[in-house]
């Protein structure tokens, strides 16, 4: 047999492990979401304390991505799937039983590692996978990534419904479980894969700088955007990506290899993923927060978490719909018209709901279009990422592009928290109409910037970038 043979054969098990771990990581981040009220009433915390364990969770996968990314360019590529997977596994059993905040928080940011190996299984896919079906694959992983959000929410619901808020983080062991089990089965070793050594010192280094400037992003609109504390946070994660940057660019073995951010499909699609990570959050937050509000107040379905939850199928089911269609329309019309197609479904999605919002059927219509939309624009940038570099970078590449999408999560959460805090209802106690309109006006202009950095993006296939990996 041919290696394409060989390949082709291969792949017929890979694809559906790859997809199935991409899409458990991304359940089980997703779990906390709709639980918070329940958790802060289990363990008698206030609702902004229940919110650490989301918080925990992003942050950890934000310093994960990068390291599991450099280990996706190595030898250690299924260790690194399987190892991850293993402290989601403990992260869900001590979730699971935490009979405290500090406890569950520490069991949600070991599950907040497993956000980590997106761009492990992108690095697998594009090197043992046929080359006529890598870009098809590769979309497919990413927009996995987002889409497991939609299985998550309604799942975490049901089961904190039927049995008790605790089972909900349990499930993230049986499910982890059976990912673990299947990657070992499936994905093959790679001894012959060589890699660049693991830089140590810039992960700590980067992880620090994530870590202040995700606090401050997520306790502005606690503290105050404007406070000492938050500024303080700001200056010290500026201070120290900066210096991260400086290290990155003067060792011969970066984590990231941030001189790939010189190349303009590779800048361009970063800058997108941030842009449409901040407007996905941000749509997600007020359509699910929209739905469960009291039509008391003027507005509002009524809806309970697992309506709001239930809100977000459309949004998976059409973003893997979309993913699939995206590799013939973009090997007919090229990645940035297929982008731009998706940001303006995106934009349109947004501004119909912040215009007419006055039945059920409007929420789950609108994450059907969004999910159509980010079906196309996530499937199609780590494609155009991973052309753009030498393949021994891919790992790293995607991981860096797992960093500036979260990021781009935790700001859009952030700034939709903020807006609605800023616009509660005196009467009610809970934010006002306005303030969703807001909010989704937000969403529509980052998606109007998005839509300018993909115009910036070049209209057919680049030529791939090769550079001595050891330079």
């Amino acid at each position: 047999m041919t290696r394409e043979a060989d390949r082709a054969a291969g792949a017929r098990g890979l694809v559906p492990v790859l997809v199935g771990v991409t899409l458990v990581i991304s359940i089980v981040s997703s779990l906390g979401a709709p639980l918070l009220p329940d958790v802060a009433e289990s363990l008698d915390v206030s609702l902004d304390s229940a919110q650490w364990s989301l918080t925990a969770a992003l942050l950890a996968g934000t310093i994960a991505a990068p390291v599991l990314g450099r280990l996706g360019d190595g030898p250690h590529r299924r260790q690194a799937i399987v190892g991850a997977l293993a402290v989601v596994f403990v992260g869900s059993v001590i979730a699971g039983f935490a009979d405290s905040i500090g406890v569950l928080v520490a069991g949600r940011a070991m599950q907040g590692v497993g956000l980590g190996v997106a761009p492990v299984t992108m690095a697998v896919a594009r090197d043992l996978l046929p080359a006529d079906r890598v870009a098809g694959v590769i979309g497919l992983l990413s927009v996995s990534a987002a889409a497991g959000v939609g299985a998550g929410y309604p799942l975490s619901g049901l089961i904190a419904g039927w049995l008790d808020v605790h089972y909900a983080f349990l499930s993230g062991a049986v499910i982890s479980g059976l990912a673990i089990a299947a990657t070992l089965v499936v994905v093959p070793r790679s001894p012959g894969a060589v890699g660049a050594p693991l830089d140590v010192r810039g992960a700590v280094v980067v992880a620090a700088g994530l870590v202040a400037l995700l606090l401050g992003v997520g306790q502005g609109s606690t503290w105050g955007w404007t406070s000492g504390r938050v500024l303080g946070l700001f200056a010290i994660a500026a201070v120290i990506l900066a210096g991260w940057v400086r290290m990155q660019l003067a060792t011969s073995h970066p984590l990231v290899d941030l001189r790939l951010m010189r190349h303009r499909p590779v800048f361009g699609a970063d800058l997108a993923a941030l842009l449409l990570g901040l407007a996905l959050y941000a749509f997600l937050t007020v359509v699910t927060t929209f739905v469960q509000m009291p039509s008391a107040d003027g507005f509002g379905f009524d809806g309970t978490a697992l309506t709001a939850g239930l809100c977000l199928v459309p949004f998976s089911l059409s973003s893997l719909a979309a993913s699939q269609a995206m590799v013939p329309l973009m090997r007919r019309y090229g990645a940035r018209a297929i982008l731009l197609a998706g940001v303006l479904m995106i934009t349109l999605a947004g501004g119909f709901f912040a215009l007419v919002h006055d039945a059920l059927w409007q929420a789950f219509a609108t994450m059907g279009i969004i999910g159509l939309g980010f079906g196309f624009t996530y499937g199609a940038i780590p494609g155009v990422i991973a052309r753009a570099v030498p393949h021994w970078e891919t790992g790293s590449a995607l991981g860096l592009y797992q960093v500036i999408r979260s990021v781009g999560f935790s700001v859009g959460s952030a700034l939709t928290a903020s807006i609605l805090a800023a616009h509660i209802d005196a009467a009610t106690g809970r934010p006002g109409e306005d303030g969703f309109v807001l909010a989704l006006w937000l969403g529509v202009g980052v998606c109007v910037l998005a839509a300018c950095a993909c115009a910036t993006l070049p209209g057919g296939r680049e030529a791939p970038v090769h550079r001595d990996p050891g330079l």
